[in-house]
């Protein structure tokens, strides 16, 4: 009697199917604001993502301090004008066990440099970003990028000119730049007026990019800033270059800054 035919083992069995990846561990926060109703809606927002959990709320200084001690989360989301202890006190005691990232309606500039000189590793103000934006931010902080929102970049890059004025008195403001490689995460305001802007028939955006160039980002950096791709970036920099006759960064820049020769604006 002949042998009955052999099937093929079917792949599967010598091949099994791969595991799905688990999924990463979410970003732990605390959540520290003495408005119920914007706690509430933080940690809606922030919980419904799927790699993001919040352990903790607080309603002041002390309450994220003792949440952070006993939690210790990977991010800190802080508010500066809360009863008792304030945010601004609390950061000291904060930032030794997590990251903290300032999120708050006070934009005032000398609150954004104290925030930040007190070790704030961010600052977003309410109503200058999205909620996919914030999310980004909270991942982007436990990564130890930094996100600024345009009102707190406008008061660091006021401060970081101030302070370079002060150390180089003699180098006319306009010819002096500003490092801000440390910040990969920027949105500032615009540093030229809307005359500058309509001269060189500069768009928002575009005069917004050419402040960001003049400062000695990189188009990675200006893509992380502005939340656009680096393709975008490139798109506007060769209209930007157009439009300012320029062939380099560097010879846009001393034109947006007033250095160049033919650019008709003094320096000094």
């Amino acid at each position: 009697m002949p042998d009955a035919p052999q099937h093929p083992t079917p792949p599967t069995a010598l091949f099994p199917t791969a595991l799905a990846p688990a999924p990463a561990t979410p970003v732990r926060i605390v959540v520290a604001d003495d408005n119920p109703v914007v706690r509430a809606g933080l940690t809606a927002l922030l919980s419904g993502r799927a790699d993001i959990t919040v352990v903790a709320e607080a309603a002041d200084g002390r309450e994220a301090y003792e949440a952070a001690s006993r939690h210790r989360p990977d991010v800190v989301l802080l508010d500066v004008r809360m009863p008792g202890v304030d945010g601004l006190s609390a950061l000291p005691y904060l930032v030794p066990i997590a990251p903290v990232l300032m999120l708050t309606y006070s934009g005032e500039p000398e609150t954004v440099q104290e925030a930040l000189r007190r070790g704030a590793d961010g600052y977003l103000v309410h109503g200058e970003f999205t909620a996919d934006q914030l999310a980004s931010a909270v991942r982007d902080t436990v990564r130890g990028r930094t996100h600024l929102t345009p009102t707190a970049a406008g008061a660091l890059l006021t401060h970081l000119r101030d302070a370079n004025a002060h150390e180089n008195p003699h180098v006319p403001a306009s010819a002096k730049r500003i490092p801000l490689k440390g910040l990969s995460q920027l949105q500032p305001s615009m540093g030229q007026s809307s005359s500058d802007r309509s001269r060189f028939q500069l768009s928002a955006r575009e005069a917004e990019i050419m402040d960001l160039i003049a400062s000695g980002m990189t188009n990675q950096q200006i893509a992380a800033a502005c939340f656009i791709s680096e393709k975008t970036v490139k798109n506007h920099i060769n209209r930007i270059f157009a439009k300012l006759h320029s062939t380099s960064r560097s010879e846009a820049a001393a034109k947006w800054l007033g250095t160049a020769p033919s650019s008709g604006r003094g320096v000094g």
